[in-house]
């Protein structure tokens, strides 16, 4: 006897889906596969996880086909100290995995690449700030502490000043040598 089993399981609320995105006609198809239930989704999108999992499969295919080497926000997980709609306080929900970090918060990169995202930055001005604010020649080259506290400065400063931000970054912009 033959028993198919499928990733999907709609008693559970975990669903499974992939995608594949072609460049052109004739391109080689790129896939990306995308899963979401309640345990590694925020409780401000529980009952979308079948939406959850399409856009993250979408996101991951997109991702491969255009060479983009950010995940999206919706695979950082939340908070564990998110607030949460009224109704969910008195449930036990399980937090995300912990992408790689030792507290269940995302990674410095990941929290790094929101703030890049969210405030429309412009990625490569940013790490040169980093760096530069970290007092080191390269951000790979500064303490985990020192990155952290720039994380927390960007987010900060984004929020209250993005103006001033914009101007502090447009600082370590390169001249563009234009020949005649």
């Amino acid at each position: 006897m033959y028993a198919a089993k499928t990733a999907s399981d709609v008693g559970t609320d975990r669903w499974v889906f992939k995608a594949t995105v072609f460049k052109s006609l004739s391109s080689k198809g790129f896939v990306g596969y995308g899963d979401a239930d309640p345990t590694n989704t925020s409780p401000l999108v529980r009952g979308a996880e079948m939406r959850v999992a399409e856009t993250r499969a979408v996101n991951r295919a997109l991702r491969k086909a255009y060479g983009i080497g950010l995940c999206s926000v919706e695979e950082l997980g939340w908070p564990t100290d998110s607030p949460r709609p009224a109704r969910e306080q008195n449930q036990s929900v399980k937090p995300p995995r912990p992408n790689g970090s030792n507290n269940g918060q995302p990674k410095l990169r990941d929290r790094l690449c929101v703030l890049i995202r969210q405030y429309n930055l412009d990625p490569t001005l940013v790490k040169a700030y980093a760096a530069d604010f970290c007092g080191t020649p390269t951000v790979k080259k500064a303490s985990r502490e020192l990155v952290e506290s720039f994380v927390t400065h960007l987010a900060t400063t984004a929020k209250e000043n993005r103006d001033g931000l914009l101007c502090k970054l447009n600082s370590y912009a390169q001249p563009v040598e234009v020949k005649l």
